[in-house]
């Protein structure tokens, strides 16, 4: 599967902008009908605002990544909210709907949890052929709960809004998730400025050994993998380095 992100800087609480902006990269990537998946950073038309005015996603705000989808005959990760949860949602090439992740463990420090509510489940999907494990920015410092789902998973999809302070943790913990569980991990961040805060993108691709195959750096715009997602690659990693079956339930009392 030929994995595509999109990363891009963000018009502050302005839907209608952003939407325009999407189209706009999308036309202009040379390679579009390359892609087989293409994924968004978190609250992907609204910033990370706590704002749910703004952030909640209308029927207008669905019917786009659907169309966008159909339109151009590929899957599509993008992040939104939903009922007071930051989703990350998932379609097919029809845009239909295939799954919806609520982000388990919102950012306090941010005071996102003042203003969410917290996701109580994890998901899995499958997507043409890939066992797909969805996860949202802060997931990505609680490694149990990619433990917990490893052996049903070949990749990790994390969005996020994750700040240029902290891009080094960001793209350290990304490999750490796809080196300790075998699989690959994609990781999707934006650029540019909100507010005070500035974001480098530095969205990623690490495969199951942690080499990467898709590094965005900190350019705006939509960006292909080298080569595509491969199931087998997963399995054949797991095969001749069998550590997922030496893990132990240590007692931790």
């Amino acid at each position: 599967m030929k994995l595509a992100v999109c990363q891009y800087d963000m018009k502050w609480e302005d839907k209608e902008a952003n939407k325009k902006k999407i189209e706009d990269l999308l036309a202009y990537c040379k390679c579009a009908k390359e892609i087989d998946w293409l994924v968004f950073s978190e609250m992907t038309l609204s910033g990370f605002t706590m704002d749910t005015s703004v952030s909640e996603l209308t029927d207008e705000d669905r019917a786009f990544f659907s169309g966008l989808a159909a339109e151009n005959n590929i899957n599509i990760s993008f992040g939104g909210v939903e009922k007071g949860y930051n989703n990350l949602i998932t379609l097919d090439r029809k845009g239909n709907r295939i799954n919806t992740y609520s982000k388990i463990h919102l950012y306090a420090f941010g005071s996102e949890d003042k203003h969410y509510n917290p996701g109580s489940k994890q998901e899995l999907f499958e997507l043409e052929g890939l066992r797909v494990m969805p996860a949202v920015c802060f997931d990505l410092r609680f490694p149990y709960l990619f433990w917990n789902q490893a052996p049903k998973v070949d990749v990790y999809v994390v969005i996020a809004a994750w700040p240029m302070r902290r891009a080094e943790n960001w793209m350290t913990l990304l490999r750490a998730r796809a080196v300790e569980n075998q699989a690959y991990c994609i990781g999707v961040d934006r650029v540019g400025l909100e507010g005070k805060l500035e974001y480098s993108g530095n969205s990623m691709c690490y495969d199951p050994l942690g080499k990467a195959v898709l590094d965005a750096g900190t350019a705006e715009g939509i960006f292909i993998s080298d080569i595509p997602l491969d199931r087998t690659l997963v399995s054949q990693t797991r095969e001749r380095f069998p550590f997922l079956g030496e893990r132990k339930n240590f007692p931790w009392q």
